[in-house]
């Protein structure tokens, strides 16, 4: 073996070690590779460092939204550290300009990520600052604009990316207008069901937690306006998603935007009631609902009891009145007290409540059998006789 040969062996690894994988030094890429795994065990130490300084320049302030900022970029705020050591292990290198050029949309790829990315994060605690803004806007269309933040900031950063690397978004725009208007036809209750729900915010019809009732379509209460349909939980406690279209084209009942609630009762007392005992039920029941807290007073709305007519089988008592609650159950129980004290007023008048029955009489006609006067009284709602 040689002398020279040695020298050729020596020659050839100098070579592939200055021009080992695309030209570039080995010995830079192990340096620059070493860059990167510092970076990356430096992360921790180095993230912390940056969380305390926001989380110290926060809590100068008297508000508690830049908190809120703060803790929602932690995720950004981590990616820095690897963002910082690909840029340094790149800088290191001697790079081609074709290679160099590459690295330098790489990183700067990276940079605008973790912009847009920080910038998507904090909308969130942004978008719980328009909770103050809750006289102008209602809690759906601050959830929208919310949403809508978010979906901006992911748009303009993906276009931003798509930049950086020599993809022009206008015209691309251009090329999926033919596409667009073949979805836009094939969509059309979607963007229907889109605009209806801007209606239906805009308009205030309803908010998330509203009992709501659309003739035909669903009663229950509405839990979230999305942006094709709202979800109403029925009172069997199953969802119901419900298009825009329907509770935009549709009338919508609001229960849950009652003042008061209401009580119609028709109270049929017995014929052989006197008048003097219709007089006292009509004043008792009207004495217990101006004496009783839970009732709207005649001079806020329409309450009365009154002697009505007379109907086939009673003496009609019309009770029209409201109650200062709308919640439901607080509703039946204040029903519930107002019927027992009913029945006890009727009871203490001496006199009771009529039910629909019938009078039958037989004659007998000259020549015939003598029969006796027959009175049945038939029930209506059974259809069996008593004799």
């Amino acid at each position: 073996m040689k002398f020279e040969d040695w020298e050729e062996f020596f020659s050839l690894v100098k070579d592939v070690w200055k021009n080992g994988l695309f030209g570039i030094d080995i010995g830079q890429i192990i340096v620059a590779v070493g860059i990167f795994i510092l970076f990356l065990v430096l992360r921790n130490l180095l993230t912390r460092f940056m969380l305390n300084r926001l989380v110290a320049w926060a809590s100068r302030t008297n508000t508690s939204v830049d908190d809120s900022i703060v803790a929602a970029v932690e995720g950004p705020v981590r990616f820095i550290p690897i963002v910082l050591g690909i840029f340094f292990a790149t800088a290191y290198l001697e790079l081609d300009p074709e290679s160099a050029a590459l690295a330098s949309k790489l990183n700067r790829s990276l940079i605008a990520f973790v912009i847009f990315w920080a910038l998507y994060r904090a909308s969130g605690p942004v978008g719980d600052l328009l909770q103050r803004a809750d006289r102008f806007l209602t809690e759906a269309m601050i959830l929208w604009l919310s949403k809508a933040i978010r979906i901006a900031f992911a748009l303009i950063g993906a276009t931003a990316i798509l930049e950086i690397w020599g993809i022009e978004v206008g015209p691309l725009i251009a090329g999926l207008g033919l596409f667009g208007v073949a979805v836009a036809l094939g969509a059309q209750d979607l963007f229907k069901n889109l605009i209806s729900g801007l209606f239906v915010i805009g308009e205030r019809r309803f908010h998330p937690g509203d009992w709501i009732l659309v003739d035909g379509v669903v009663e229950g209460t509405v839990e979230q306006i999305g942006f094709r349909t709202t979800t109403v939980r029925r009172f069997d406690k199953a969802p119901v998603f419900v298009p825009n279209t329907k509770l935009s084209d549709h009338a919508v009942t609001n229960f849950s935007r009652m003042t008061f609630r209401r009580i119609k009762w028709v109270i049929g007392l017995e014929y052989r009631s006197t008048a003097s005992q219709l007089q006292e039920v009509r004043d008792g029941i009207e004495k217990y609902l101006l004496e009783n807290k839970d009732f709207v007073q005649p001079e806020e709305t329409a309450t009365f009891v009154r002697i009505d007519a007379f109907s086939g089988s009673s003496i009609d008592i019309l009770l029209y009145c409201f109650t200062r609650t709308t919640n439901w159950l607080e509703w039946l129980e204040i029903k519930e007290k107002l019927l027992i004290e009913i029945k006890r007023i009727v009871e203490n008048a001496g006199t009771g409540f009529a039910f629909p029955s019938r009078s039958l009489y037989l004659e007998a006609l000259p020549g015939d059998i003598e029969i006796a006067p027959l009175h049945n009284a038939v029930s209506e709602t059974t259809g069996k006789s008593e004799a």
